[in-house]
């Protein structure tokens, strides 16, 4: 006979784990690519000399604050939050958006960085819903 209080224990989930190392990584990343726009803006010139929607320092803010967003919420979902997932999915798609920004001065990079935030995503929604990493 089961127990009205009874719940399924949770358990714990690679793909959390996964998700929440390469969201660390993706932030660090993302670190670098903000930094990188404050300092070394000849990096990412494109055909036109500008960026698609922004200029360089703009751009560079933005990725900088991503990614740090990025690395803290992974340390969340590294720990096991709920809300930490929630927020990460969420960033991974600012992220994956973006990227296609960026795909004019670096294409090769931009599509294996959005195929990483997809893999982010997946994994986050895949795992198991009381499942920590």
């Amino acid at each position: 006979m089961m127990n009205a209080y009874y719940t399924e224990p949770a358990g714990r989930s690679g793909w959390l784990g996964f998700a929440g190392m390469l969201g660390v990584i993706l932030g660090f990343f993302h670190v670098i690519q903000g930094v990188i726009a404050f300092f070394r803006q000849d990096v990412y010139l494109t055909s036109g000399g500008q960026l698609l929607v922004l200029d360089y320092t703009t751009w560079g803010w933005i990725w900088l604050i991503i990614g740090v967003i990025q690395v803290a919420v992974a340390l969340g979902i590294l720990a096991g939050k709920i809300w930490a997932r929630w927020l990460g999915a969420i960033f991974a798609a600012l992220a994956m958006i973006g990227q296609f920004a960026f795909l004019s001065a670096y294409p090769i990079y931009s599509v294996i960085s959005i195929a990483l935030c997809v893999l982010v995503i997946y994994g986050l929604i895949a795992a198991p819903r009381r499942a920590t990493a």
